[in-house]
């Protein structure tokens, strides 16, 4: 199964739905897919779609998921990788109105250049990301807060 993490943003990143069912259309995706939508209002018959998620359900999704797609969000990031999941990462862009700025496209390009996640700018990257993540081996990544604190300033330095 893959699971997909949208958080809980007011705006919708509809836009990576329609492309994970593309995905799933031709092939590509071959699993069952859980979304975790959140505000995010999408029908499909090829995926199962969820609004909002209990944190224990969510922990219990993660752990069953042998792959996780997410939003660039920090904790739905970092929330996968405490579970040992591969991530591929992508961020919801302000241009698209999926976010009030694009501090999401810096986060996913720290968490990729750091090797923990393979992350894409862009949708239009999703189906070469999936091929790639079957031999995927991230670092290990560490829970602290130095390492937070390193991220969180390379990306307020890089603004």
């Amino acid at each position: 199964m893959i699971l997909v993490l949208l958080g809980t943003q007011d705006n919708s990143f509809e836009r990576l739905l329609k492309k994970i069912e593309n995905c799933i259309e031709s092939k590509i995706i071959k699993e069952d897919v859980i979304v975790q939508a959140g505000n995010t209002k999408y029908d499909s018959n090829k995926m199962e779609i969820l609004d909002f998620v209990l944190q224990e359900e969510l922990k219990k999704l993660l752990q069953q998921a042998n792959f996780i797609i997410t939003h660039g969000g920090v904790g739905s990031i970092i929330g996968a990788l405490n579970e040992n999941k591969k991530v591929i990462g992508v961020p919801r862009k302000h241009k698209y109105k999926e976010h009030v700025n694009d501090h999401q496209i810096q986060i996913v390009r720290n968490f990729n250049k750091r090797g923990y996640i393979i992350g894409i700018d862009d949708v239009e990257n999703l189906e070469t990301a999936i091929k790639k993540i079957v031999d995927f081996e991230p670092k290990k990544y560490q829970s602290n807060t130095k390492n937070f604190v390193k991220i969180v300033e390379d990306f307020i330095d890089n603004n």
